[in-house]
């Protein structure tokens, strides 16, 4: 592919850095969110009405919170915060710096997520668990979480697909990886071949990530059958 480049063979190696400062920020900024939006969507299941943790005034403005971060565009986002990633970090510029954002903006994204999954479990197996004696605590670790397992691996694959595009948006703001080669060099300096270069890298990439969520959530479905 890097054949392509023709002439600006010598992009070659930009195209390679800024594709890997892509997947670091992604896979970190994923991590990340999950650290802080696994519990978040734990939470807003369990404190929903007639669930095992009912409390609807914590539900209410949990669900306030996180439906007001995901209606800020993640542009205006990413501006909105840079002085605390300068902050953080000491800088707004750089793949280190652009975790910052990223994992913020996804955090609301990923509660939300994990919420749909758990949802999805019957309310049967809850009530089974809890008239033998589960707690809360085993409840989430032992029914819903284990049960919900191949629907949160395809939500850990859509978040990393959304995080690909956030940080290529990232990148306008001198975020680094490919969104960064794209915009000084594809757009700025008017190479065309560049663009499309990073173009095809992100379909890759989102294919790449769609198909090992995929494959790890059939391998989960399957030894359950």
């Amino acid at each position: 592919m890097l054949e392509l480049l023709g002439d600006n063979s010598w992009m070659a190696g930009k195209v390679l850095v800024a594709t890997w400062e892509t997947i670091y920020m992604v896979l970190i900024s994923t991590f990340l969110s999950y650290v802080f939006g696994l519990p978040l969507g734990i939470i807003l299941v369990t404190t929903a009405k007639n669930h095992i943790m009912e409390n609807k005034g914590l539900n209410r403005a949990l669900g306030s919170i996180v439906n007001a971060a995901r209606s800020i565009p993640f542009i205006i986002f990413l501006i909105l915060l840079i002085p605390f990633t300068r902050f953080l970090i000491g800088t707004s510029i750089g793949t280190v710096a652009s975790i910052v954002p990223l994992t913020l903006a996804a955090i609301p994204f990923v509660a939300r997520m994990v919420e749909t999954s758990l949802k999805e479990i019957e309310q049967g197996l809850i009530e089974a668990a809890i008239s033998m004696g589960a707690n809360a605590r085993q409840v989430i670790s032992k029914v819903l979480l284990p049960e919900a397992m191949p629907s949160l691996l395809l939500g850990v694959a859509i978040t990393a697909i959304n995080l690909v595009g956030y940080s290529a948006m990232a990148g306008i703001v001198g975020g680094g990886g490919l969104g960064t080669l794209a915009y000084y060099y594809g757009y700025q300096r008017y190479e065309d071949t560049v663009m499309w270069i990073t173009v095809i890298v992100l379909i890759i990439v989102v294919q790449g990530v769609q198909m090992l969520g995929d494959n790890l959530a059939n391998k989960i479905v399957n030894k359950r059958r």
